[in-house]
């Protein structure tokens, strides 16, 4: 039987006082198996990215619990949630997030550094190679287009192998066909490689596409 990735118990998030308090989500539960690839659908503030953002550990819950890999994360310390993301997560946001003054292989190197593993540029550049920059690993961010750049996110956020992929509408800022292509390279990559995949996204064809949909409105899951 597969184990579960990722799963919520009760978890709900609120924001402000006692007096002025903002409901995110609301006693949210749901599992994700290991090697499954999960859309999280839903309007716009409806609590999906906060989903992303208490499974990575970069928010905390304000009852309930997480578990990755069936450790609840949710008494961790900033450094043990830090350890975390680096041995298990990767994560994809809308934005690129890439260091300006960094080459496209400099910037995929920053995240094995951090990783404290060193000697590995000829994984990061097989792996740009894979996602077809091969002529493109000296270049800084400035340089490169929109797909492209989102091509070094991705990367960056996969050098590591790590168990759960966690992508927050990956393609928001890309024309049709760079945002065909990134799915499909997410894809391609979760399940050759037998990770889990979460992505927050609005396109219907994207979720269709997934093992499975969680829909979500007003903070809970219909």
């Amino acid at each position: 039987m597969s184990k579960d990735s990722i799963k919520f118990q009760n978890v709900s998030l609120v924001y402000g006082s006692v007096s002025n308090q903002t409901k995110v989500l609301s006693e949210v539960n749901f599992s994700i198996g290991e090697s499954e690839i999960v859309s999280i659908v839903g309007p716009s503030g409806s609590g999906k990215t906060s989903i992303i953002m208490l499974a990575a550990g970069l928010e905390k819950s304000t009852s309930g619990s997480i578990y990755i890999h069936d450790n609840d994360i949710t008494g961790l310390s900033e450094n043990e949630l830090s350890l975390l993301r680096r041995k298990h997560i990767g994560i994809v946001f809308q934005s690129f997030y890439l260091i300006p003054n960094l080459s496209a292989l400099e910037n995929v190197m920053l995240s094995l550094e951090a990783n404290k593993k060193y000697n590995m540029e000829d994984e990061a550049v097989k792996l740009l190679t894979s996602f077809g920059l091969s002529h493109r690993i000296d270049h800084l961010p400035s340089e490169l287009s929109g797909g492209e750049q989102q091509r070094v996110a991705i990367a960056r956020a996969l050098i590591n192998n790590p168990s759960i992929i966690l992508a927050d509408e990956p393609t928001g800022n890309l024309d049709e066909e760079n945002s065909s292509n990134m799915i499909q390279l997410l894809f391609d990559y979760t399940r050759e490689s037998k990770t889990s995949l979460v992505i927050v996204t609005h396109d219907t064809e994207t979720a269709n596409q997934c093992d499975r949909i969680i829909e979500i409105r007003d903070g809970k899951i219909v």
